[in-house]
């Protein structure tokens, strides 16, 4: 097989280029107007077809190999983060407030780069390559459904019917030249919670005449830690975190109501519906033990992220073939992150895998969503190459 690697050495300027200027000019889920448009021409220039609009922003490349084989597709996220940069980059957001701070285009710029590679070997592709650009990975931002989904009831994953999905996510959590491949689950399932104490209020001086849901609160978050620890096995895992909490307007008022608002992170399906479960009935037990009232509201934001064996065990072996240099861990690494692509690999066989990215001696080691993250640009080389190996390899 053709030396895939050195292409995307030789490609790396483009990569560069194409990821700089989508980092100096993000744009939020939904939003992706800028970025979409310089997606579909760079796709149309290669000849390969285009729609737009699939999932409000998203861009869908059409790639038809010589021969006839299944269809694969490839997702790459588009979408920044509502963040202020701090990075002093000379490639620097231009739009203040929004930052790519998670590594989103990179992966536009490596998808842009594995079509290249990809056009440019067609002829020794048996099956089709669908590239699907998708908008709003990082939430919903004002729609019902994320990226994945709003593209998925475009049908995305039809006509022509996706058999198998590859993604990639680069990780600054680990260093460049880590390489992860692995089978069954990768990152885990994310509800959205929204709990609202409702007591009677009162003068603070004088908390017998009122109900307070402010205690009411700081009891529910207490108790909310024994949902892990008392309900889920130690060889399992989960997590239930509080991240908002308002009520209140001045020193001397006890408050009418008080919000909560956070997120619960399972691997498992069981497990997950013991703790949404435990929490719903818990925040209520609580509430109504103290006086108060509680209203719950539990939104489901992704499933687990499960790749398959048969694809995991493909890009295992074009990882060790295409980048023999690097650090490959095949073994289970677990993150509590949550990701929409999820939401596909549900309906389809698929791999997701990570690309180490940071560099310690250059200060690039800042952690996803910090106002200082970025990565070593290296990093955009073995995602190229690797995703493109393993598409010439599933279709061959």
């Amino acid at each position: 097989m053709t030396d895939l690697f050195n292409e995307a050495k030789s490609l790396f300027s483009y990569t560069q280029s194409m990821r700089r200027d989508f980092h100096m000019h993000p744009e939020l889920g939904f939003n992706e107007i800028r970025t979409g448009g310089i997606v579909a021409k760079e796709l149309e220039a290669l000849g390969i077809e285009v729609t737009k609009g699939v999932g409000k922003t998203g861009v869908v490349g059409l790639l038809e190999g010589a021969k006839p084989g299944p269809t694969l597709l490839l997702r790459f996220d588009m979408d920044a983060l509502p963040i202020l940069e701090d990075t002093g980059a000379e490639y620097a957001s231009q739009n203040s407030g929004v930052m790519h701070a998670c590594g989103h285009d990179g992966h536009t710029a490596i998808g842009l780069t594995v079509a290249k590679i990809l056009n440019a070997h067609k002829n020794e592709l048996a099956g089709t390559v669908k590239f699907c650009f998708q908008p709003s990975e990082e939430g919903f931002n004002g729609e019902e459904v994320g990226g994945a989904e709003m593209m998925m009831k475009d049908g995305v994953l039809d006509n022509p019917k996706v058999d198998m999905s590859l993604s990639l996510h680069l990780w600054n959590e680990k260093p460049l030249g880590w390489i992860h491949v692995a089978k069954g689950p990768v990152m885990a399932g994310a509800e959205e919670f929204k709990v609202k104490i409702i007591g009677k209020g009162g003068h603070g001086a004088i908390p017998e005449a009122a109900i307070d849901p402010v205690v009411c609160a700081a009891q529910i978050v207490s108790a909310a830690q024994t949902i892990v620890s008392r309900n889920v096995s130690p060889t399992q895992t989960a997590v239930v975190s509080f991240t908002m909490i308002n009520g209140g307007t001045a020193f001397n008022i006890i408050p009418q109501e008080v919000t909560m608002e956070g997120t619960i992170r399972t691997f498992e399906p069981r497990v997950r519906e013991t703790v949404v479960r435990r929490f719903e009935e818990l925040t209520t037990g609580v509430a109504s033990a103290m006086g108060c009232q509680a209203e719950v509201k539990v939104k489901r934001i992704s499933p687990a992220l499960i790749n398959a064996d048969d694809v995991s065990a493909k890009v295992q072996e074009t990882a060790r073939r295409i980048l023999p240099q690097a650090e490959h861990d095949n073994s289970p690494y677990l993150t509590m992150g949550a990701e929409d692509m999820a939401f596909m690999q549900e309906k389809v066989n698929g791999c997701y895998f990570f690309i180490g990215s940071n560099n310690t001696e250059k200060h690039l080691d800042y952690g996803h969503h910090h106002p200082k993250f970025d990565f070593d640009e290296q990093a955009l080389v073995n995602g190229v190459a690797l995703m493109s190996a393993a598409v010439m390899d599933i279709l061959k």
